[in-house]
């Protein structure tokens, strides 16, 4: 019999599409998994609606699932938006050793245009907060692309969503 706990197991290892370092669990988009025999449901909010990798990660994590020897149905969740708070520490400290500067959490209290500040992103190599906005359009809508002056390091921004 799947156990909710082995299903957890198994969707950790079940990496995102567009950054294998890090599982869909760690990126944040699965939301709950429910057990009822060995029919088990997942509901999975991606990062963006408009995500390519909609398709592909379903799939993923229904292979994952079946085996285990479960009849998977997983599902889009739309009634709430991902956030990039919902990035696992673990999740953050991978995507950082991968050169990725992780999204700064958020505060409580009102929006603040984080990405247009200095000195408030670290580089992923070097750790120093002496980084500039390149170019806040990087390869996905959910990044922007900086630069370090001092080990002079382009990289990855994930932008707060």
């Amino acid at each position: 019999m799947v156990t909710v706990d082995a299903v957890w197991a198994a969707l950790h290892e079940v990496p995102d599409p567009e950054i294998p370092v890090v599982s869909l669990v760690e990126l944040g988009v699965v939301r709950n998994v429910a057990v009822d025999g060995d029919a088990v449901r997942v509901e999975f909010t991606p990062t963006f609606l408009g995500c390519p990798a909609l398709t592909y990660m379903q799939a993923a994590m229904e292979e994952k699932l079946r085996s285990l020897g479960a009849e998977p149905q997983v599902a889009v969740v739309t009634d709430d938006s991902w956030s990039t708070d919902r990035i696992t520490p673990e999740g953050r400290e991978k995507l950082r050793a991968a050169g990725f500067a992780p999204p700064t959490p958020r505060a409580a209290g009102p929006p603040s245009l984080v990405h247009l500040q200095s000195r408030v992103h670290r580089c992923p190599y070097c750790g120093s907060t002496e980084t500039r906005l390149d170019n806040i359009f990087g390869p996905t809508p959910c990044r922007s692309l900086r630069y370090c002056e001092t080990c002079r390091q382009p990289f990855e921004q994930f932008k707060t969503v």
